[in-house]
């Protein structure tokens, strides 16, 4: 008996979901969310629809382990052999096959990574550590990886903990992409000291024969200031005084850290939005009595230095004198 006719009915019969306003567009479903979207309106017009995706399941021994994955991890081209490795789990409560006669597990690791791969895995975990906490994209990261490799390939600089070789790498890799960042602010998310941050940071460059553009205080204005809630007219004021600065050549000597900070001290006390030495210091890593230092230099050429359209609050005769 054709019980197709019967089953065609039946089908007719079943509700069907569509959006009122336009009963002829597809639905697009939306799995994660389990819902159904009109494609026209963005209209929810059904949920909690079924994901007839793949279940994910672990089988590791350790249920509290959350593992999505069955093929292991991606693929590292720094890794020798990709690190492609099968890991054999141990057995639960003596299972036979998986003990050995003495009640030993047999096997732990199919392959036993190296003492080189273990260096590298640790210095790169602690290099997306790093970058984590500076809120750094990804590549900067990437390229510090390779900085490493590099240099631990080299073996050119034995002796030195790799925790300060990767903290130097981070601290090329944001200035060669551009987005530099200072030896304080390194120092404040790695275990070692800034000094020995700024020793094997020349030793990589006089190793890699690798180069870093100079740092200039355009380098760091928009950090500070955003850091700072300080508005646009602002950072646009402190930009053209310190550039204005160096090209007059009134801070000799001066880092251009400390002169970007002085300048923010300047531009904000003729604005409405004054900060204190202190204020910019914490934000900028620099001491207070740095900040005076280059304000003193500054300050007799102040009527040089803002730019033409700057609306002053405080006039510059009446800018504190340190």
């Amino acid at each position: 008996m054709d019980n197709k006719p019967a089953l065609r009915n039946y089908r007719k019969l079943q509700p069907q979901i569509f959006c009122t306003e336009h009963p002829d567009a597809p639905l697009v479903e939306d799995y994660h969310a389990g819902d159904m979207i009109c494609p026209e309106c963005g209209l929810v017009v059904g949920d909690r629809v079924v994901d007839v995706g793949t279940e994910w399941r672990t089988f590791s021994n350790d249920k509290s382990d959350k593992d999505p994955s069955r093929v292991g991890a991606s693929e590292n081209p720094l890794l020798e052999g990709g690190d492609l490795s099968t890991m054999i789990a141990t057995g639960v409560g003596g299972s036979e096959g998986v003990l050995d006669e003495h009640g030993k597990p047999m096997y732990r690791n199919r392959r036993t990574l190296n003492s080189s791969d273990r260096a590298l895995i640790n210095a790169f975990r602690e290099i997306g550590q790093m970058g984590d906490r500076l809120n750094l994209p990804r590549m900067i990261a990437d390229r510090a990886n390779t900085l490493f490799k590099q240099v631990h390939e080299g073996k050119a600089l034995k002796g030195r903990s790799n925790d300060a070789i990767a903290s130097a790498c981070m601290y090329i890799a944001c200035r060669q992409e551009g987005v530099p960042r200072t030896f304080k602010e390194i120092c404040a998310v790695s275990k070692i000291s800034k000094k020995e941050i700024g020793r094997v940071f020349k030793l990589i460059l006089k190793n890699l024969e690798t180069n870093v553009e100079l740092i200039t205080t355009g380098d760091f204005m928009s950090r500070f200031c955003s850091n700072l809630s300080l508005p646009n007219s602002v950072q646009k004021a402190a930009t053209h005084i310190a550039r204005k600065a160096v090209d007059l050549d009134l801070t000799p000597g001066r880092s251009p850290i400390s002169v970007a900070a002085a300048a923010i001290y300047m531009a904000s006390q003729a604005s409405a939005d004054k900060k204190s030495q202190k204020e910019i210091g914490d934000i900028a890593g620099v001491a207070e009595v740095t900040i005076r230092q280059s304000y003193k230099l500054m300050y007799p050429k102040a009527h040089l230095l803002f730019p033409e359209d700057f609306d002053f609050v405080t006039p510059i005769e009446q800018l504190p004198a340190q």
